[in-house]
């Protein structure tokens, strides 16, 4: 994605939380876009306060245009991500704004965990996990607060409420 367009979906994300605390509504922005932003993407938001947490929600598959994503996954974690109260107008100076585009994600289809450990690339994947219907993902964000392929996986197991040590089985379905 180009810098200016990175650039301005933070600047939008923002706004998106200003226009809301003033006006009680969501923003409305529909001319002036570049192409790229059109597109449709996956995209995730995260809020954070002092290093801290403070908000999360998005989209692993691309649902609408990543500008539209964007301020819909904004409002999101801002007010509706249940971990969290929601934000207060006097949080929105201080909080940190990351926005994540995705790509689809792609199936790994692997035949022992050795297999699996090569597919996965550390500070690269985001992973999806699910058996069961059990799920969870992790941004490629993550791998700056774990360490290894191992403990990144069982991490990821623990999220989906299933055992620490279940992908060692060799039955999840696994996404990069």
């Amino acid at each position: 994605m180009k810098l200016e367009n990175k650039q301005y979906l933070l600047q939008l994300s923002r706004q998106t939380l200003k226009y809301y605390f003033d006006n009680g509504k969501k923003i409305n922005v529909s001319f002036g876009l570049d192409e790229e932003l059109k597109e449709k993407a996956g995209t995730f938001v995260t809020l954070t306060l002092q290093g801290e947490l403070r908000g999360c929600v998005g989209h692993l598959q691309s649902t609408q245009s990543i500008y539209l994503d964007v301020i819909d996954n904004t409002l999101s974690a801002a007010f509706a991500d249940d971990r969290f109260l929601p934000l207060k107008k006097d949080e929105l100076e201080k909080i940190n704004i990351e926005i994540s585009v995705l790509t689809e994600p792609e199936k790994i289809n692997y035949s022992s965990v050795l297999d699996l450990l090569s597919q996965i690339e550390v500070n690269k994947h985001g992973v999806i996990i699910e058996k069961n219907k059990q799920k969870a993902t992790y941004l490629p964000q993550v791998w700056e607060e774990i360490s290894g392929k191992e403990e990144f996986l069982s991490s990821l197991c623990l999220k989906a409420c299933l055992s620490s040590e279940e992908w060692r089985k060799g039955d999840l379905d696994v996404w990069v």
